[in-house]
């Protein structure tokens, strides 16, 4: 059971360290696309919406899934440590809160990378949206 330890050390928590590389990565991509973008390059505001949602359900995802990542980890830790438990027929209380205390890293690392991608991803979606109304507001200039 003890290649659990590795598991949720090296796979639970390499996964969501590459998630949060991965959302800050894809969101720091948008900043710098938001801030080059040409709304008078597009003739429509179904297009320019496209272009500027790209992307965005990575962050989204990451955000919303990286807790249940980190929750799987925990599951994991406290499955090693009732087998680790059972196999020696001991309740040892030191052993019980040392490998409990050890499981939770998971859930830690899961809410460490999901807080920061919703994060990112509000602040994306919101300036989206600004974007938007400044090129329908551009529009509706045009026809008057």
């Amino acid at each position: 059971m003890n290649h659990l330890t590795q598991l949720i050390d090296y796979g639970i928590i390499g996964i969501l360290g590459l998630m949060s590389v991965a959302a800050v990565a894809v969101s720091i991509e948008r900043f710098r696309f938001f801030a080059g973008i040409r709304p008078e390059d597009y003739k429509t505001v179904q297009e320019y919406e496209a272009v500027l949602t790209r992307r965005l359900y990575i962050v989204a995802t990451i955000g919303s899934n990286a807790p249940y990542v980190g929750l799987l980890g925990t599951v994991l830790g406290i499955m090693q440590t009732f087998y680790a438990m059972g196999l020696t027929g001991s309740a040892d209380v030191t052993a019980i809160m040392t490998g409990l205390a050890l499981a939770l890293k998971a859930t830690a690392a899961g809410l460490l990378t999901a807080i920061p991608a919703i994060v990112l991803y509000n602040m994306l979606h919101r300036k989206v949206n600004e974007l938007i109304l400044m090129k329908e507001a551009s529009l509706a200039g045009e026809k008057l």
